[in-house]
């Protein structure tokens, strides 16, 4: 299970860095894909996923409270898109990614680096 936390890391600093380089490629796939449901399911998915993840497999990491807080928050966050629905969930990023669109290359970098995190936490 652990191999599979430093694969989502891996995949998560990908992520950051290709929004460093060019944030219109994961922008541009939001905006385009922000009415479908698939997206607002595999938000939750995901972020229920990586939780469980994180909070069954912290005492094997570096830093396990750190770890089993993250898993915690991203279970919390996972809930909340859930309950919030589909419209208020569309709404929530529009408004990100109008808002914060500026700050883009530097939610990358928080991305890459959150990436790293947990390949070292678990490497």
């Amino acid at each position: 299970m652990t191999t599979l936390i430093i694969v989502l890391g891996a995949l998560i600093l990908l992520a950051g860095v290709v929004i460093i380089i060019n944030p219109e490629t994961v922008f541009g796939y939001l905006r385009s894909n922000l009415d479908k449901l698939e997206l607002h399911v595999v938000a939750v998915i995901v972020r229920l996923i990586i939780g469980v993840l994180l909070i069954t497999q912290a005492s094997y990491s570096r830093y396990p409270l750190t770890i089993e807080v993250l898993g915690w928050l991203s279970i919390i966050a996972a809930l909340t898109l859930a309950v919030i629905g589909r419209e208020k969930f569309r709404s929530l990023m529009s408004w990100a990614m109008n808002t914060l669109k500026s700050y883009a290359r530097f939610g990358g970098l928080f991305a890459a680096a959150f990436g790293v995190f947990l390949v070292y936490a678990f490497y």
